[in-house]
């Protein structure tokens, strides 16, 4: 392998995808006479059959490596000057000390002793405590090489309210070593060996912002005041579903993302066979979302960002049924499950308003284009309607809101339905919202890997959520970005979209253009620090406008079938590439700087 790789391969995708669109243009432009008509978006026996086969294999693909499913449970608490005292079977010369953290933040005093009564306190070069607890250190493992000093007894002293939930002790030899006694509480310390790993990764501990979310979802569980309150707690609760099933592990904390991502997936194909109809395009639509490498990296980490795309989805998908559905209670179901998501998307995240912006002016301009057309009858309609939506999209996502607090308040010593009414409660939620503005509105930060909107267009600064060098010429690393043929080619169809959006007046294409804009264009006078996740629910539209291009392709009666399955197929296989660099997986160096670096920007 060469570096000759790294120029070859973009300069290829880059051609195929603008071949690719110069082929739709052509076959757009001049299509034959027997062109097909749009399908109905009945669902039949081969739509269940695809839709659940791509489900099927990207779940497995999706649980594969997200996690260790032990990790430790019991913890000793100990308060500020709290101490335990282990005893050594006999004195070892002692040579590296793992330590796994809980909640609570400070720092441990940390003394050997040969005789169990001439300590030595453990610390670092400038003099402080060789064993933290930092908030980047929670429910991790974390090291501190010794110098090989005979020692039989430790003693770990807290500076602060502190928990701790496993340690290993490794002797000359890099085995463990067991203990033979401890003081009270000690033993909650010694007695998960089996979960102690060989090493730190992303499989058995925090990375990136699971510092903050995982922890404060196990925060809500415990009715502890939450450290993250910068987002609403609904996103939290959903990530805490998956530690009351499996436990605080790393397949417990991540295990709801990674759910809500799979079922992502029949979501989009049921939008798609709204849209299109064509179980052809609709399969091929989910597989290229399916393996996308956002899709893939982002619902696998334990933040927020995947339940407020997946409620984006549901917006749009129920706001096209209400668009499309003739007056009636069926229309009506659709607009309420429209308001649903969008509350729902409004408690995890508060992007979710942005596309919920976008729904309210879809909604006006439904209705000026329906007083144009038809004026009798309008203005009973139009009102029943605007009572409808503020039972929907003002009242319903308000109650979600406002409930969705009920760990702050839990926490805050409330209890009860009661606590609902309380204005201590109330006052809880109003003080967040305040805080959470002035955060988002003041914040300053600067950070290796941010990135700005007109770069995720190209996906020109994936984020980079770990890197682990093993010093051999290997490493293990993943991060967010789009696959580029999604990225590129889908940037591609949105603009072919707004072609015939303009030009042909085709609603299809402007309701998938706006879908992109909206969930776009708010992020452009944003100057704080972003990073690439934010353009996630933008790839929900790319994937529908590329489907777009699909659709005409089919409906042109030009030869489409080697077009459309040929593209599938190389978003599928841009995923089997570069799969060690969206899921951690151990790779050469050689591989990722000279095969997938293909920007000097991708920090691989």
């Amino acid at each position: 392998m060469n570096s000759s790789f790294t120029i070859a391969f973009p300069i290829l995708a880059a051609v195929g995808v603008l071949l690719w669109f110069i082929y739709w243009l052509t076959c757009h432009a001049a299509p034959k006479e027997k062109t097909l008509p749009p399908e109905d978006g009945r669902f039949r026996r081969a739509d269940w059959l695809c839709m659940a086969a791509v489900t099927l294999v990207y779940a497995v693909v999706a649980f594969i490596g997200l996690g260790d499913t032990k990790a430790p449970q019991s913890f000793l608490d100990l308060e500020a000057g709290g101490s335990v005292q282990i005893e050594l079977a006999e004195p070892e010369t002692l040579t590296a000390f793992r330590y796994y953290c809980g909640l609570g933040t400070g720092a441990y005093t940390l003394e050997i002793s040969p005789d169990g009564e001439t300590w030595t306190a453990l610390c670092t070069d400038d003099g402080s405590p060789a064993m933290t607890q930092e908030y980047t250190e929670l429910f991790r493992w974390n090291d501190i090489l010794l110098d090989g000093t005979e020692t039989r007894c430790l003693r770990i002293t807290a500076n602060a309210a502190l928990s701790l939930g496993e340690i290993a002790l490794y002797d000359a030899d890099d085995e463990l070593v067991s203990a033979a006694e401890t003081t009270p509480g000690g033993a909650a310390l010694l007695d998960e060996q089996d979960c102690v790993p060989g090493a730190y990764s992303y499989r058995n501990g925090t990375y990136f912002d699971e510092i903050y979310h995982a922890r404060t979802a196990w925060e809500h569980i415990r009715s502890v005041w939450p450290y993250e309150i910068t987002h609403p707690p609904l996103g939290k609760l959903i990530l805490g579903l998956g530690i009351r099933l499996f436990g605080m592990t790393p397949f417990g904390w991540r295990f709801s993302g990674t759910l809500v991502g799979v079922l992502m997936l029949p979501a989009l194909y049921f939008f798609l066979k709204k849209l299109f109809g064509n179980t052809a395009v609709c399969t091929c639509g989910t597989a290229v979302f399916a393996f996308d490498f956002m899709h893939y990296t982002q619902t696998r980490i334990a933040t927020i960002d995947s339940y407020v795309t997946f409620f984006i989805l549901l917006m749009f998908l129920f706001m096209w049924q209400w668009l499309n559905e003739p007056d009636g209670k069926k229309r009506l179901l659709w607009l309420g499950l429209c308001g649903l998501s969008f509350g729902l998307g409004a408690a995890s995240k508060w992007t979710g308003f942005y596309a919920g912006a976008g729904l309210g002016l879809l909604w006006l301009y439904y209705w000026v284009r329906r007083f144009i057309r038809e004026r009798d009858g309008f203005w009973r309609a139009f009102f029943t309607n605007v009572a409808w939506c503020l039972l929907f999209f003002i009242a319903v996502p308000a109650v979600i809101y406002y409930l969705s607090y009920y760990a702050y308040g839990t926490a805050a010593g409330l209890s009860g339905v009661k606590m609902f009414f309380t204005r201590d409660y109330f006052r809880i939620v109003a003080d967040n919202q305040k805080y959470m503005w002035n955060y988002h509105s003041t914040l300053v930060a600067e950070h290796p890997y941010a990135s700005r909107w007109f770069q995720w267009l190209l996906d020109a600064r994936p984020i980079l959520y770990f890197l682990q060098n093993y010093g051999d010429g290997t490493h293990s690393a993943f991060g967010a970005f789009n696959n580029p043929l999604l990225s590129w080619g889908g940037l591609f169809a949105v603009v072919a979209m707004g072609m015939k959006a303009l030009g042909e007046k085709d609603r299809r294409a402007g309701f998938i253009l706006f879908g992109y804009l909206v969930n776009l264009v708010p992020w452009m006078p944003v100057s704080r620090l972003t990073f690439a996740y934010h353009y996630f629910p933008c790839a929900i539209f790319l994937t529908l406008a590329l489907c777009g291009l699909f659709d005409d392709l089919r409906r042109s009666g030009h030869r489409w079938k080697a077009a459309v399955y040929g593209y599938t197929g190389a978003c599928v296989l841009l995923f089997a590439m570069f799969y060690p660099v969206l899921s951690g997986v151990r790779v050469s160096d050689a591989y990722a700087t000279n095969v997938l670096k293909w920007l000097s920007s991708w920090p691989f």
